[in-house]
């Protein structure tokens, strides 16, 4: 995966799928990301979302919409060569249903 840039920041999710996999986004535009190498959507809930993750690890990767465009994608951070959450600022954002 190829960036424009470093996260300024990310977001520490509660919804389900950020607290069960333990999740920190990084938001962008999806013209500012470059997915190289293969990866396998699951379409949650109302089939607006695809959560992408390697078919060989298994760890999630990004999330992308699929159709309305909300003009951003989330990257899974952890997943960032040279990632140090301690550096970042960390940003709690309340998506628990």
């Amino acid at each position: 995966m190829e960036l424009s840039r470093a996260p300024e920041w990310v977001a520490d999710c509660n919804c389900s799928l950020c607290r069960r996999l333990a999740w920190r986004v990084a938001y962008y535009p999806p013209a500012d990301v470059h997915i190289s190498g293969e990866t396998t959507a699951y379409i949650w809930g109302d089939r607006m979302i695809g959560i992408h993750h390697c078919p060989v690890c298994g760890c999630g990767t990004h999330w992308q919409t699929l159709g309305g465009d909300f003009g951003k994608m989330g990257i899974n951070a952890r997943l960032l060569d040279g990632f140090d959450e301690s550096a970042i600022e960390v940003r709690k954002i309340d998506n628990r249903t």
